[in-house]
């Protein structure tokens, strides 16, 4: 939800203060189907997750973990079933209400604000990713932003921090030198 926040600040207040962006695992432009974005996800994902927090929010968070770090294909290779743990821990600790809540944050339309964004940015998202999957999110936002680089870390999943650590600190590295 960070990049949906730093895209957000250069919207609203411009680029003035700030001088690269970084966006991992990025959201915009926009994530849901309509007339004007037929690249989008149909918004009854959404509300199906949203139902599915009601119905069981620990269950529900588990399968998310599962999904955001591709764990069927990471783990026990790159993510242990105990940062799976850990993760859990602190969702389930959170707000119950905020954890439902934050889904609709998902869903804002950030397309007007990307086009304000005059700054170098780079993009970093998993190629695998299965909770903002490339094709609807960050391919889509790369080629909004004319000083932009876009990498894809391949077999990456939401949670790349984790997963390719060391390839996210190289283009870090790279980028803010």
């Amino acid at each position: 939800m960070g990049t949906g926040e730093i895209t957000r600040y250069i919207g609203k207040y411009g680029a003035k203060r700030v001088r690269k962006a970084v966006l991992i695992g990025t959201l915009g432009p926009y994530l849901v189907k309509t007339a004007d974005n037929p690249e989008g996800v149909d918004r009854s994902v959404f509300e199906g997750l949203k139902a599915a927090i009601k119905a069981d929010r620990p269950a529900t968070l588990m399968e998310f973990l599962h999904n955001f770090y591709n764990y069927d294909v990471t783990g026990g290779k790159l993510v242990s079933e105990r940062v799976l743990e850990a993760n859990w821990n602190v969702a389930t600790g959170a707000s119950a209400i905020g954890t439902l809540a934050c889904i609709d944050s998902w869903i804002e339309d950030f397309r007007q604000d990307i086009t304000r964004n005059s700054v170098p940015t780079l993009i970093l998202h998993g190629d695998a990713d299965r909770i903002l999957p490339p094709d609807v999110s960050s391919r889509r936002q790369a080629k909004m932003i004319k000083n932009v680089r876009f990498v894809e870390l391949k077999g990456g999943p939401h949670g790349v921090l984790w997963t390719h650590a060391d390839e996210v600190n190289t283009e870090l590295v790279k980028f803010l030198a």
